[in-house]
């Protein structure tokens, strides 16, 4: 970490600091956007979810039943937009249902 002259941070200060000289961001996005689903969309769908994957800007979920991929097909934007809301910022901007 760089010295400053002011020796007194506060812990959230170095946790930033420490995330984003080690470059983390990327990987704490992608377990945020896990808990993030599951909240969101509930239990009755995260029992049908098999697979979450973040790769850049797109959220890519495996789900086991075809009727339940079907159906959220359909709101796919809002998904999205309840998603990002969420996650404080626009972190996702394209979903693939599997």
């Amino acid at each position: 970490m760089a010295k400053r002259q002011n020796d007194h941070l506060s812990l959230s200060e170095v946790l930033k600091e420490f995330v984003s000289e080690n470059r983390l961001q990327k990987g704490l996005d992608k377990v945020e956007v896990r808990d993030i689903w599951e909240q969101i969309m509930g239990p009755a769908i995260t029992k049908y979810t098999r697979n979450i994957k973040l790769d850049r800007e797109t959220l890519y979920i495996e789900l086991t039943s075809s009727v339940l991929r079907e159906e959220l097909s359909y709101g796919k934007e809002k998904i999205i937009a309840n998603l990002n809301e969420a996650l404080g910022r626009m972190l996702i901007k394209k979903l693939v249902l599997r």
